[in-house]
């Protein structure tokens, strides 16, 4: 028997339990060392190579306290694009491309890998695997075609929409033919929306003093169609300019992630009087879904009907702030971590 390759390990680590948003200092990096080979004894066990970490806004509640989550002392853990480095699982073997759930180090053993798919479609970036093409994409296509049926001529309204699922959000209904506004918390993130993704209006909430005159503003006859994104004021001046019959997706509310006290929404009466159907959804339910997903998907971004910004950081140790920075903002586009090259 030859001897087992031991190789260097750099690992993001969580330093302890996060309050409020987290912040840089509370992950930091490690090198550990890790043999590339499934150990005896792991059944069903596949050791990977981390190409690309997803960076998700979803993380920061997973490092807090009671989340049922990430563990201090223990690296973080999220979506990513790896290859297959030794298997004892049937379905997979040495040298295939994978995404799903992975831990933040530059190799993994995942002895779960039920989360794993294997990428068959190569002649796109992989890279978008964590994003256009992984959960962001999946979160995108359910929570807009699923949740909320849209139909040609709907007026649809995407909060945090610069981001990898509101980016995508906004430009399926332009494909479905919608009117579609998104805001975001820059001018140049609003110039992006519009000039890049084909978005009819954008702005930026931090420019409108009174949210629901702006709403007013670029929905005069109301809202068919909200994807939320941000929750707490948002979400409540969206509530009263929803049109009759409307459909609200709600799909994440970062501008309450970390709160020692939640916002409340003042609101909700509206959905009485306006039959207005607000569901909220968690896309791991809809994995079934994925290939259905691919078959519209893909041929879009082949014929440069979609495009996709991305914001990719360099390396590991990029990793704690390319977190934080979502919460700040910071990002243009899907954020994540690039490890190391296929």
């Amino acid at each position: 028997m030859g001897t087992v390759q031991e190789v260097r390990n750099k690992q993001v680590i969580l330093r302890d339990y996060v309050n409020g948003s987290p912040k840089e200092s509370d992950m930091y990096t490690a090198t550990g060392t890790i043999q590339l080979k499934v150990p005896e004894g792991c059944r069903g066990a596949v050791l990977v190579k981390n190409l690309y970490l997803s960076c998700d806004p979803y993380m920061g509640n997973r490092m807090n306290k009671g989340a049922d989550g990430m563990e201090p002392g223990s690296p973080l853990t999220g979506y990513g694009v790896s290859k297959v480095v030794d298997s004892v699982h049937p379905d997979f073997k040495k040298g295939d491309l994978v995404w799903g759930i992975t831990t933040w180090e530059e190799y993994s053993l995942i002895t779960s890998p039920e989360s794993l798919r294997k990428i068959e479609h190569t002649d796109v970036p992989l890279s978008y695997y964590t994003g256009i093409l992984g959960m962001p994409g999946m979160t995108a296509y359910v929570g807009l075609y699923e949740i909320c049926s849209p139909k040609q001529g709907e007026y649809v309204f995407v909060s945090a929409a610069s981001g990898a699922v509101g980016q995508l959000v906004g430009q399926f209904a332009k494909l479905l033919g919608c009117y579609v506004v998104g805001s975001a918390g820059s001018k140049e993130k609003v110039d992006l929306l519009k000039n890049k993704f084909g978005f009819d209006e954008a702005f930026n909430y931090k420019e409108e003093p009174n949210l629901d005159a702006a709403l007013k503003r670029y929905f005069p006859e109301g809202i068919d169609i909200y994807f939320d994104n941000v929750g707490g004021k948002m979400l409540d001046a969206v509530l009263v300019n929803m049109r009759l019959n409307g459909r609200i997706a709600v799909c994440g509310m970062i501008s309450q992630y970390g709160l020692d006290h939640p916002e409340g929404v003042h609101n909700l009466m509206r959905l009485v009087r306006g039959q207005i159907r607000m569901e909220g959804f968690r896309v791991t339910k809809y994995y079934h879904l994925y290939h259905k997903y691919l078959d519209m998907v893909l041929p879009n971004i082949r014929e440069g009907k979609i495009v996709y910004v991305e914001d990719i950081v360099q390396g590991l140790e990029s990793g704690p702030a390319a977190i934080a920075g979502l919460f700040t903002g910071r990002n243009y586009g899907k954020q994540m971590v690039e490890v190391a090259r296929e």
